[in-house]
Order: C-alpha cells, then structure tokens, then sequence
C-alpha cells in the first residue's frame, strides 16, 4: 500500500506522470481494491474516522487516464469513461432495475439497491438499503444496516480533494428526500425525518433540554431529527432559515427495528 501511496502522490504532483505506465497501473490497482473492498477512502480507527487523501486523489486521476467508451444494457447505451460494477450475484447484492453502481464502488453482501445510484468511490456496508431514487455520491461512507428512504441525496466530494466525504454509520435512518452533503457525519443509530437537509453550514439544535444545544456537520449517535426553522436577521428584516432539530433519542435498550418506529410514533416523525 505504501508503494501505491507513493506513486499516487507523485502523480498527484507531477500529471506527466500519467503517461508512464507503471504510474497508470498504480492507479488501476487502487480503482480495483476500491471496487472490492481492499482500500476505503475514508475509515474508522480508534481516534475517529480518517480520510485517506491518497486514495481519493487516486480516483481524481483515474478520470484522465480512461477513454470514453460505449456500453450497452439490452436497448440501453451509456457513453462514460467509468464502467459499470458487475457481478451482482456472485457480491450477494439485489440489484432493481434500473439501479446502477460504477465500478471503484464497494457493495457488501446483503445491500438492495431499488432503482438508485452509487457513484465510485462510494462505500455501502452490508444489509443496507438504498431506496427509490437515492443517490449515494463519490467516496461517500454508508454503514451496515442503513436505510436510505426514496430520493434521499448522499453528497459526493472529489473537488477539493481536502473535503471529507459525507458518512452515514451504522444502523442509521434516513428518511424521504434528505440531503446530506459537504462531509456532514450521521453518527450510528441515529433516524432523519423526511425533507432534513444537512450542510456544514445548517444549525443542528438539540432541543430537547431546557436551552438549545448547537451542532455543527454532525449528528449525534441515536439522534431522532426534523426539518425545522429559526429566525435570522438580514439587512431587509427578520426572515426564517432552514435548520434542523434533535427532538428525542432513539433508545438503546430496545431492538433497533422496534426502536425505529417507537422512535417515529413518539416524535411523530414523518418518514
């Protein structure tokens, strides 16, 4: 790995290193072991995640190295320079049509993907579902057992390469037609109601107590959140702004299913 490293940073440094050949295969090698697992552009330790900047200028690079070429599903043709993930049966992976995944992406045994998106990069743990019209953008970070609920937008991040990719954990809920984007992290367990759209810059307050608590690009493990909005003063007058609430916890003393909807009966939570 740290030969590949290596190389990917010269590359990175100097892209007349992209006509050498072994520079190239460098470069294929880390597609590859994306594709199956091997490398993640972003990983869990004991300090916390960390984002392993090589890995994603890799993918950067591997866009300049490939030609365009003509792929065809039965009456369907594509005109991209990334193909197509393949071997869906021999992954254990559900595949709906018309859900599509680039190769570079891993998919771990047990994902179903309905008609959705997952671009390369991308990272879903297993028994995960992606749902109606979801996409999950490059080098994004999905959990095990994760549900993303139909049109739920995970955002991708390779300009600029500093960016941290946005991380779902494990067990998490995301419900109808969020977004989540700009590195933001969903900490394990933790449930979105419907329409929650989550930036670096969106005011997260945990309201639950008897003063607001703030965040920041993060919600807290087992967090139960709602759309909600708070005033602002610009220079024509007070005007409301898109936030969004913590109001509850799911709680960890019940099974996560049961949890779940306890979880959206108590809050009313629409998903």
């Amino acid at each position: 790995m740290n030969d590949l490293k290596i190389m990917i940073e010269e590359a990175w440094r100097e892209r007349s290193l992209l006509q050498s050949t072994s520079h190239r295969d460098a470069i294929n090698e880390v597609i590859r072991l994306l594709d199956i697992g091997i490398l993640r552009v972003a990983s869990q330790e004991s300090a916390g995640w960390i984002v392993n900047e090589w890995v994603k200028k890799a993918v950067i690079l591997y866009f300049p190295i490939r030609q365009m070429e003509i792929t065809e599903a039965g009456p369907m043709e594509f005109h991209d320079k990334i193909p197509l993930k393949k071997n869906y049966k021999e992954l254990g992976v559900r595949v709906v049509p018309h859900a599509i995944a680039r190769y570079g992406s891993y998919i771990a045994k047990g994902v179903i993907m309905m008609p959705s998106y997952i671009n390369i990069g991308a990272w879903v743990g297993s028994g995960t579902m992606v749902d109606t019209w979801a996409t999950v953008g490059s080098c994004a970070q999905i959990g095990e057992n994760v549900h993303l609920s139909g049109g739920v937008g995970i955002g991708g991040v390779l300009e600029p390469v500093q960016a941290s990719p946005v991380i779902i954990e494990d067990n998490s809920f995301i419900g109808s037609r969020c977004i989540v984007v700009e590195g933001v992290k969903v900490e394990r367990e933790a449930v979105l109601g419907a329409n929650v759209v989550l930036t670096q810059s969106t005011r997260i307050i945990d309201v639950t107590g008897s003063k607001p608590l703030e965040f920041k690009g993060i919600i807290p493990t087992r967090s139960v959140v709602i759309p909600g909005t708070i005033e602002k003063q610009f220079p024509a007058g007070k005007f409301q702004i898109a936030c969004a609430l913590i109001i509850g916890k799911r709680k960890p003393s019940t099974d996560l299913k049961t949890s779940l909807n306890d979880a959206l009966r108590e809050f009313d939570v629409s998903v």
